[in-house]
């Protein structure tokens, strides 16, 4: 009975005009979020992208110098925030300091 399906016109139409379409649909729904860790990871193989493990070992110092110079710090609220605005002003200097970079 299904063989007989598969060689009706109708359904050879159905498979050569939908198959694109839906392969489309398919890559399209799987490869929505190329930048996401998971997905660098399954291209390259690389466990940790070196940028984002600088990233980490810059925000351990950031915490470590703040329970340093504030005791008892990591108990407030504001800890996280704080942290997060040392972080966002440290990349913000380091961006203007390489856009003053004159490459030519």
């Amino acid at each position: 009975m299904l063989n007989r399906l598969k060689n009706l016109k109708i359904v050879k139409n159905l498979k050569k005009e939908l198959s694109p379409k839906l392969r489309w649909l398919m890559f399209t729904h799987d490869n929505n979020d190329k930048s996401s860790a998971e997905y660098i990871k399954m291209i390259s193989g690389v466990e940790d992208l070196k940028s984002n493990s600088d990233e980490l070992r810059l925000e351990a110092m950031v915490r470590e110098q703040l329970k340093e110079e504030f005791p008892n710090i990591e108990n407030m609220k504001s800890y996280e925030l704080l942290v997060d605005a040392v972080m966002h002003n440290l990349k913000k200097k380091q961006l203007q300091a390489t856009d003053n970079i004159d490459f030519s």
